[in-house]
């Protein structure tokens, strides 16, 4: 049996969904794109007078919740499955957009730099648990115009796992769609086996920004999968209780849908967020808060009433150092979430309210990552019935270290953790250098580094990458590109 956690009755979530229907179709939404006010305006939405606010109609909200598909799948750079997400399938990726990295040497917060992300992909490609990458965070070293291709850019180029990511303006989806297609050959390849996931996030409350609404446009146009998050601040724009924010939450996403399924029915979505509460006394949106994990997890469950996969961006930390805190708050969230049935968690290795990563904290959160896939196995008898020949067994031998039965189930039963968790008694512990916590963790990155292969990709393929982002950081006025790339 799976284990599972539930943090809404059926009623309860009913009456969010209701409340955040009557919302839609009475206040409506603000959308700051005037095509796509005109097409839903087409489809029976009201505009109201000298306003930008759309009010949508109950009719077309369910007719677009239908379209949108139970379920979707991932590949890699190489056309392998990676993702299937359906059912309570639970993937994990590094979450995204930090502008700080800590540094191990200095054991402080700077700006990321491009051997930074390369040495991010490296690390990526191996962690066992973390089926994808993401655009983790945005190189200080290029052009501002370009840092959203350029993210992608490097995640195609030293990777292979799908990536989760996003465009920062208009103009940036275009290459960031031309790279995709360089890596799968053709448009029609790049729809029938996804590499991406763009992140499209309205503003709260209530809005969807030219940027993010044309964003929405043209990866429907594509069929790139989406995953729309909304990031209500509970008691700052969003109600502080948590019911309010998921009446506003639910209404920015279905909002979202609404628009993505108007322009092509069928567009994959990840009913997603990442909302957060708002901490009054340092003016902060603590992702590691009890609340807001509920809030993520809840969320869930009104995604998958809609029969809509899931996304949150839930088991990150705010602690600014790879501390108790961090392992805390990265534990908890993740075990709930997992618990819940979200199908992407984006979190791995971030610091600092979503605004740093560090690799060994990557590598850290690889691990509890495999021990929540673990536990959502469940427990299940293996040869157990009946019992009573292990226990003559046991009682003969005096241990059952070397049985047939441990020696065909241990590895299934038990997940045992790398290096960077510490399982030694203490003598060994001693001997073997008494290495703290973070110390293991950047072994094991250095090891990760090290061992790294290079990817698969051909060298026209790696060419053709390098050559779509030199014309475009040119472009942004910016010479030639700040790294020398392999090819």
């Amino acid at each position: 049996m799976r284990p599972a956690v539930k943090f809404l009755s059926d009623e309860l979530m009913n009456q969010i969904k209701e409340e955040a229907i009557h919302v839609l179709c009475t206040l409506g939404v603000e959308i700051q794109n005037s095509d796509v006010i005109s097409i839903l305006v087409d489809h029976g939405a009201h505009l109201q007078a000298d306003t930008n606010r759309v009010q949508l109609t109950e009719i077309m909200i369910q007719q677009t919740l239908k379209t949108v598909p139970n379920s979707f799948k991932l590949y890699d750079s190489y056309g392998n499955k990676t993702h299937d997400f359906s059912g309570n399938k639970v993937h994990f990726t590094p979450g995204s957009s930090a502008l700080g990295f800590l540094d191990y040497q200095s054991n402080k917060i700077r700006k990321p730099v491009t051997e930074d992300y390369i040495h991010y992909v490296k690390v990526t490609n191996q962690l066992q648990h973390v089926a994808s990458q993401s655009t983790a965070f945005v190189c200080s070293d290029v052009h501002e115009k370009v840092s959203d291709s350029y993210r992608l850019f490097l995640s195609l180029l030293y990777g292979y796992k799908p990536v989760v990511t996003g465009a920062f303006s208009i103009e940036s989806f275009q290459i960031m769609k031309d790279l995709q297609v360089a890596v799968r050959g053709t448009e029609e390849n790049l729809l029938n086996k996804p590499l991406t996931i763009f992140s499209c996030c309205p503003t709260s409350p209530l809005k969807w920004s030219d940027v993010a609404t044309q964003n929405l446009v043209d990866c429907a146009t594509f069929g790139i999968p989406v995953e729309i998050v909304p990031m209500p601040m509970a008691g700052f724009i969003a109600p502080v209780t948590l019911v309010g924010t998921l009446i506003q939450h639910t209404a920015e996403i279905v909002s979202g849908i609404v628009i993505s399924q108007i322009i092509r029915p069928g567009t994959p979505i990840l009913y997603g967020g990442s909302p957060a509460v708002f901490d009054v006394r340092f003016e902060t949106t603590p992702m590691g808060a009890i609340e807001t994990i509920m809030i993520d997890c809840a969320n869930n469950e009104i995604g998958k009433s809609f029969k809509i996969p899931t996304q949150a961006y839930v088991g990150l930390s705010d602690a600014k150092q790879l501390d108790a805190q961090a392992g805390l708050e990265t534990g908890i969230g993740i075990t709930l979430a997992a618990l819940s049935g979200i199908n992407n968690l984006s979190n791995a290795g971030m610091h600092d309210f979503e605004n740093c990563i560090s690799l060994e904290k990557l590598v850290l959160d690889n691990e509890i990552c495999g021990m929540i896939l673990r536990m959502l196995d469940g427990i299940e008898p293996k040869e157990d019935f009946p019992v009573l020949p292990h226990f003559e067994e046991l009682l003969k031998e005096k241990h059952l270290l070397i049985s047939q039965h441990t020696r065909h189930y241990l590895k299934e039963e038990q997940y045992m953790p790398g290096p960077v968790i510490d399982r030694m008694n203490l003598s060994r512990w001693i001997e073997e250098g008494s290495l703290t916590l973070s110390e293991r963790a950047h072994k094991e990155v250095e090891k990760h580094l090290k061992n790294d292969p290079p990817t698969k990709l051909s060298k026209d393929i790696k060419k053709d990458l390098i050559s779509l982002m030199e014309k475009e950081v040119k472009k942004a006025g910016q010479n030639k590109l700040p790294f020398t790339f392999e090819q």
